[in-house]
Formats: structure tokens, C-alpha cells, sequence
């Protein structure tokens, strides 16, 4: 089967998941579908075509993701050239379409219920999956030698908690929130902040930088967030470009994805 006739679900539409669609998409596997929650969390909205849910449409590097409301709208999207993203959190759109291949890029850190009977190749991101029990391939997220890895057989690394490093920075560029409750911010994606300012607050306890940079990400303000949850992302490289483009990690993880359909199903029609 050619890599255009291929029909793809993937599962969440945040970060990492939107790079993917990004990537299949920009190499003219077109047939893609993505399922999401009713409330996406996502802190990198800019490049996360979850946006859709809330705002209808949104647009990475310039391809456009839109909400459709139930699976059979998913073919006018594909007829538009757009990547349909549907609320669906228990996946029935899979049972629906039939997917030739499902990408489960929830990175929720444990499986969540996705099997390898689910299509014919399944691949899952990150911790939480073993290939050839219940994945055919784990692509390794963590950032290091690693990071890309296609693996046919066992996990990836354990989730080690602690974010990828920028400019020397790790937990520093993180935004948490301190107590539970409901998340504002008077900020937007891309802002310039100073290292001990206050970015936001939580039920009145201030959200402060702990670099300075620009803020790459920040969560919907409004939502409301358990204590600990990651709420913001500062890069201290400060480079405003970088909030609203696919970075280095989710293209290399979204290369891997294409690799991997490719050692499956390719132009000539085999596999």
C-alpha cells in the first residue's frame, strides 16, 4: 500500500502529537485523524493542534488542524486539506475507521489502553510501552543519545521526572502551579519575562520566573489545575521564533514516527 492511501488516528494532539501529524502530513500522508480530550492541557498551545477543540481552528507552521464534531465529518476535512482533530478520549473513532496505523502520543507516561490489535502497526511514544507486547514500536523521548531510538522489542527509558535541559536549565524553566485551584495570567506565549517575576498566579499565589527568557508556553488562563501541574514553559535562549515553531525534540521524535510507517508501508506498495 502507497504511504498516501494510509489512514492514521493518533491519539492526544498536544506537543509531541501535533509535530507528528506535522511531519506525516508534510510528506503527503494526508489521511490523518487526531484524538483529544474535552479539555486539553496543553502548555506549548502554539504548536499544538489541540487549540482546535477551543478556538475551532488552529494552524502549525502552516498546516491547519480543524475540530470536527463526530468521524464522518473526518473526510470533508481531508477533502479541505486540513488534519480533523475530534473530541473522542475513549477512541471510538478507531473502531469507526480502521486506522492502518495508530500513533499513541498521549505521553501520558503509562499505557492508557492502547493493544496492538488496535491496527495493523502501532507505535507508542515514550515510557509506558513495550514493543512487541503491547506496541510493535516504542519511539525513546528522552532527550540524549537516545532520543528517536525505534525500538522493536522492550521500553523505552523510565520517565525520570526531570525536564530536558535548555541553555543549561532544566526544572528552573519549568512554571508549576503552587497550590490547586484556577490558573490567570495577564501573559501570552512569546512575552519577554525576568528571572523572579510574576508570571501568574494560582488562587491568588504568584507563578514567578525562575530564569529569564521568553515564555514558550503557557496553559489556556481559566483552567483549572492541581497543585504541581506543570503550567508554563520559559526558554532562556529568548528567542520569540521558537515559541510558534516545532523544535528539535518533537521533529526528531515526528521523523521517527514516518521512519518506522515507512519500514511498514512504503511507495512501491509493499509491507
Amino acid at each position: 500500500m502507497g504511504l498516501g492511501a494510509l489512514i492514521i488516528g493518533i491519539k492526544g494532539a498536544g506537543e509531541m502529537a501535533s509535530a507528528v501529524a506535522w511531519r506525516l502530513f508534510s510528506a503527503r500522508i494526508r489521511r490523518l485523524f487526531m484524538m483529544e480530550v474535552e479539555s486539553p492541557l496543553a502548555v506549548r498551545r502554539g504548536v499544538s493542534f489541540c487549540e482546535a477543540v477551543y478556538e475551532k481552528t488552529h494552524a502549525v507552521e502552516g498546516v491547519e488542524g480543524i475540530r470536527v464534531e463526530d468521524p464522518a465529518s473526518i473526510g470533508a476535512a481531508w477533502e479541505s486539506g486540513k488534519i480533523p482533530v475530534i473530541v473522542d478520549p475513549t477512541w471510538q473513532t478507531l473502531g469507526q475507521l480502521s486506522p492502518h496505523v495508530l500513533v499513541d502520543a498521549v505521553l501520558a507516561k503509562k499505557n492508557l489502553g492502547t493493544t496492538m490489535a488496535d491496527a495493523p502497526l502501532v507505535i507508542g511514544l515514550g515510557p509506558g510501552f513495550s514493543a512487541g507486547v503491547d506496541v510493535h514500536f516504542v519511539i525513546e523521548t528522552q532527550r540524549g543519545h537516545d532520543l528517536g531510538r525505534i525500538f522493536t522489542k522492550g521500553p523505552a527509558a523510565e520517565n525520570t521526572g526531570i525536564p530536558g535541559a535548555i541553555a543549561g536549565f532544566t526544572r528552573e524553566r519549568v512554571l508549576r502551579a503552587p497550590v490547586e485551584g484556577r490558573f490567570q495570567s495577564k501573559h501570552t506565549i512569546g512575552d519577554t519575562v525576568h528571572k523572579g517575576q510574576v508570571v501568574a498566579e494560582v488562587e491568588g499565589r504568584a507563578v514567578r520566573a525562575a530564569v529569564s527568557g521568553v515564555l514558550r508556553g503557557l496553559i489556556r488562563p481559566g483552567t483549572f489545575v492541581p497543585r504541581g501541574l506543570k503550567v508554563g514553559d520559559i526558554d532562556p535562549r529568548g528567542k520569540r521564533r521558537y515559541c510558534f515553531t516545532v523544535s528539535d525534540k518533537a521533529r526528531a521524535l515526528a521523523g521517527s514516527v514516518l521512519e518506522a510507517v515507512c519500514r511498514v508501508y512504503n511507495t512501491q506498495g509493499k509491507g
